[in-house]
């Protein structure tokens, strides 16, 4: 018998996405364990790749003898199985790696914090104050059953209440999964919450501050340095239960026995992964679910409609507040009496001068900066950079106009349409926003939040803020009124889920208003308003998927890109009609050409989604193979991404 070790290649080739034995060496024996980081030879390429060792068996010689493991890059294992097997589920739901979802889900190693992990004493259990208990209990209650239902291990989605923690800068929503991890903790098993950005994990961490004790909560983030990050995975090994705040990758935190999996606002594009393979941390919390039995949670002010699929065919569960509370929303618009060019309504502009004197106001705008868009003053043409034909625009009052693609100035531009030599301002963005409210409230402390002008909180003293959509700063107490401007522009974006981002940038900025205070909704009609005015988020879901299920478009059904050489498309696509022939023809969309070949969208049922997904990617495989037996030039051609939100890529 060979004692060998089975191990998972750390490489982005699709070839080499299995587990390869390797024969231990007698030196290496007590050391290379399963877990663990180990170089091996890679016989092919002729070098020394490094791999996890996933597990040890005794096998019969073959004829072939096997290489050996050249060597442990570190003796401590910190690799659990448990986060290897959710590690290759979640790549086989998408047609990818396994070696690409644990290199999001395990940091790079650091030598000294891992030695420092070594020689310290394992941390302790943490207990929760009874008191602490009580309380996070009472501030559950409001959902009548949602904490035995988290106790006892259900999937469940929940609407957020949409106001702030009285005195406090935070949303009530904080309080709220707060005191849902501190309920698991007291039972002695951990809490992930994944949260979209830092805002919305300092609003957590400052709810949990309250509740359980410090040595209890672990920050987990990319704003940390390497070291840091390092320690805290370490951390996340020990047999001791915690609270793990952090953002996507989050949820393949490996913390001991985890009893609940917290998602907030999924939403946000910020929980979907942009690299390979592209899963949405709300797909792989559903994975992880499944996978140990853990509650779920999926909480916002807006319900997206990939959530409320999952209402509907009963695998997550709907839970309401005892007592329905929503803002006060009003839906304004301009009246003929009034200026033509009046972004403000009257009722709204009286609204933010009453406000003013008791706290802030929030202004809710598209888009930073002054003015985004310049068209001709002759002829109303947008005006576009002559070097690369984008989008020019102005930084202030008077100045030269400058490109929002390339950055080069325009200081003699000429219209291609008129021969016109003026511009004209054609759309407001927060810093012009803030000028024209500045004169018209004159006075008033002005603070712009935007992407360059950053604000993590707002006092309770009078002020307008005007911020763009998702950079809202939370105020003490929350802002005595809200005005949502350009809803009009937001809508007209041309993407399939515009309707679900603009109420869910509404939601969350109406969310942050006083109780009682008016929530100004400018220029907007139909069912979006409607939804955001009687507070019905859910409502609006269900009739997004209802339209969406006749044309077959996601989240009804499943979308998988295929893109790469003409010829590898329409090869895999061939085997993936030969693999599930219970797809139908209108099913593929395409193959049309691109700059680097070819692209085609496959709409797949749920219910051959893991047929689908095993086809595509025996493909991917396939092309790999070949493209390396066809000599030099790209080996890997053919791409698939599953689950892609939009049918326009």
């Amino acid at each position: 018998m060979i004692d060998v070790a089975r191990i998972l290649i750390d490489s982005p080739l699709p070839q080499l996405d299995r587990l390869f034995d390797y024969a231990v060496p007698d030196a290496l024996r007590d050391t290379a364990v399963p877990g663990v980081r180990v170089k091996v030879p890679l016989r092919s390429a002729g070098r020394t790749v490094e791999g996890w060792i996933i597990e040890r068996a005794e096998v019969e010689p073959g004829g072939r003898p096997l290489s050996e493991v050249t060597s442990v890059v570190s003796a401590v294992p910190i690799l659990p199985g448990a986060l290897y097997r959710l590690a290759r589920r979640v790549a086989d739901r998408a047609a990818g790696s396994a070696s690409d979802i644990l290199r999001l889900a395990v940091p790079k190693r650091m030598v000294r914090a891992e030695k420092a992990w070594v020689a310290a004493d394992p941390p302790e259990v943490p207990t929760v104050d009874p008191d602490a208990a009580t309380r996070a209990r009472a501030t559950a209650d409001v959902y009548p059953g949602l904490a035995d239902a988290v106790l006892s291990g259900e999937r469940l989605a929940v609407d957020a209440p949409p106001h702030p923690s009285p005195g406090r800068l935070r949303g009530a929503w904080a309080d709220l999964l707060a005191s849902l991890a501190t309920l698991v903790l007291d039972t002695g098993r951990s809490t992930l919450v994944v949260v979209p950005d830092h805002r919305d994990q300092s609003q957590i961490l400052e709810a949990l501050a309250a509740l359980v004790p410090a040595d209890a909560v672990i920050r987990d983030d990319a704003r940390r340095s390497g070291p840091e990050r390092f320690a805290t995975y370490l951390r996340l090994l020990s047999p001791a239960p915690c609270i793990v705040v952090g953002n996507r990758s989050t949820v393949y935190a490996p913390a001991h026995d985890v009893g609940a999996v917290l998602v907030w606002d999924d939403g946000d594009p910020l929980l979907a992964e942009p690299l390979s393979p592209g899963v949405h941390a709300r797909d792989a919390a559903l994975v992880r679910q499944e996978e140990e039995h853990s509650s779920l949670v999926f909480a916002g002010h807006t319900r997206t409609s990939d959530v409320e699929r999952l209402v509907q065919v009963g695998w997550v569960r709907e839970v309401t507040a005892q007592r329905r509370a929503s803002p006060r929303v009003v839906l304004s618009a301009t009246h003929e009496a009034e200026h033509r060019g009046a972004r403000v309504p009257s009722a709204a502009f009286a609204a933010a001068r009453e406000a003013l004197q008791h706290g802030p106001v929030l202004v809710q705008v598209a888009r930073p900066g002054y003015s985004p868009v310049l068209v001709c003053a002759e002829c109303r043409h947008p005006a576009r950079c002559r070097h690369c034909s984008g989008p020019l625009r102005a930084r202030r009052p008077g100045a030269t106009p400058d490109c929002g693609w390339c950055g080069r100035s325009a200081p003699n531009w000429t219209c291609a349409h008129c021969q016109g030599t003026r511009f004209r301002m054609a759309s407001s963005g927060s810093e012009r926003t803030a000028d024209e409210l500045g004169r018209a409230f004159p006075g008033v402390r002005v603070i712009v939040a935007d992407g360059d002008h950053p604000v993590a909180s707002v006092d309770a003293r009078p002020a307008l803020v005007i911020a763009t959509r998702g950079a809202e700063p939370p105020a003490e107490g929350g802002y005595r009124a809200v005005i949502l401007l350009d809803g009009d522009k937001m809508l007209m974006a041309e993407q399939l889920r515009i309707g679900e981002s603009c109420l869910r940038w509404w939601s969350n900025a109406a969310a942050l208003a006083a109780p009682g205070a008016p929530v100004h909704l400018v220029g907007v009609t139909g069912p979006v308003a409607r939804a955001l005015a009687t507070w019905t988020q859910a409502a609006y879901a269900r009739a997004e998927l209802a339209d969406r299920a006749p044309l077959m478009m996601p989240p009804t059904v499943r979308i998988a890109a295929v893109e790469g050489a003409p010829a590898s498309v329409d090869r895999a696509l061939a085997e993936l009609r030969d693999a599930v022939p219970e797809l139908g023809p209108m099913t593929v969309l395409g193959p049309v050409p691109t700059d680097d070949g070819a692209r085609a969208l496959v709409r797949v049922d749920y219910a051959h989604g893991r047929a689908a997904a095993e086809q595509l990617r025996a493909s991917v495989v396939a092309d790999a193979v070949r493209g390396r037996r066809r000599g030099p030039g790209p080996r890997t051609t053919l791409r698939v991404r599953l689950d892609v939100p939009e049918l326009d890529l």
